[in-house]
């Protein structure tokens, strides 16, 4: 086992570190792309290749490999029904649907060309997710969920879990024969104040511990990503009793510190600490700046439990200096 390896997998069991280690990511594709490579090839090829040149540059700690090209969970009868009500006959897609398939040797070819032997860890959405985006685009559709709750309940909870089926199948296959180390699941509260709290674990929750527990069983160790993408806010307490290894949220946005955050997810491992946006220390400040932020998340949090990285997927442009930096700060 590689240094790199046993230091990541240390830290996210929560044992004592000799460094703090670091793990920031960002798209290889565009928006307008990720919900279109199961059916064009050349967007897959696009993010095949962005892995191996920002691996070959940044030589991260660990990585996680981006679905970017495979956000659209391709259900005809999710794309083309009038009413909620006529889904409830809704199977799953089945796990050598080529959407599965073909995401498992994504991830198999692009570890077998790691130039060295680091964590892998596969980005996966909620259930919810993939149906937001497919009744309403990559940054809408809360409010079309919203509307089943309160209309259809019963439905939108069956179709959960048709879809969760498919994405267990997914996680577990990725980690069993791609050779992922566990997922990186992302979910986020619906930003409709027609979902309660309660409304939230009935309906929405079980489809993503049917996804987690999966990821678990296949022997993953796994990320829970609280998502603040685009200002998006989030109960973190939803998810508090999750079954997963590390948490990470948007640590600003949501006013809870990572100290914090490690009580309320129990103990387990935190990881997070930086804006992810343009606006953020990251991308724009000055070395001694980033510097002195990472020396101060180490103060308040401590170094074991802890992996710095941001709130969510950095910008693409950024440049990957600065990621160094805040590794270089990391080891003190």
């Amino acid at each position: 086992m590689s240094e790199k390896r046993e230091l990541v997998l240390k830290a996210f069991r929560g044992e004592e570190v000799d460094r703090v280690p670091v793990g920031f990511w960002h798209h290889f594709t565009e928006e307008r792309e990720w919900l279109a490579g199961f059916e064009n090839p050349e967007i897959i090829e696009k993010n095949r290749q962005g892995h191996k040149d920002f691996i070959a540059d940044v030589k991260p700690d660990f990585v996680k490999l981006m679905s970017d090209g495979y956000f659209g969970y391709p259900q005809a009868l999710l794309k083309n029904f009038q009413s909620f009500s006529e889904l409830s006959s809704l199977e799953p897609l089945g796990e050598d649907h080529p959407w599965i398939t073909d995401q498992v040797e994504l991830v198999k070819d692009l570890i077998a060309n790691f130039p060295e032997d680091i964590v892998a860890i596969y980005n996966i959405f909620a259930p919810v997710t993939y149906l937001k985006w497919l009744i309403g685009k990559v940054a809408g559709g809360d409010d079309l969920i919203a509307d089943q709750v309160v209309e259809y309940p019963e439905v939108l909870k069956h179709v959960l879990s048709v879809i969760a089926q498919d994405i267990a199948s997914l996680s577990r296959r990725v980690i069993t024969e791609g050779g992922a180390d566990g997922i990186y699941l992302s979910v986020q509260s619906i930003q409709d104040s027609r979902v309660s709290f309660e409304d939230y674990k009935q309906i929405v929750a079980p489809s993503e511990l049917t996804v987690l527990e999966a990821a678990n069983q296949a022997g993953g160790i796994n990320i829970l990503h609280i998502c603040g993408y685009e200002g998006a806010r989030n109960d973190v307490h939803l998810f508090a009793d999750y079954p997963a290894q590390v948490f990470n949220w948007a640590v600003g946005p949501e006013g809870i510190s990572l100290s914090q955050g490690r009580e309320i997810f129990k103990g387990r491992t935190v990881l997070g600490g930086f804006e992810n946006g343009k606006d953020g220390l990251l991308y724009s400040a000055s070395k001694e700046d980033i510097q002195n932020e990472v020396k101060r998340l180490l103060e308040e949090s401590g170094r074991v439990g802890l992996v710095l990285g941001a709130d969510c997927t950095i910008p693409s442009d950024i440049d990957h200096e600065r990621i160094q930096w805040v590794r270089e700060a990391a080891r003190f």
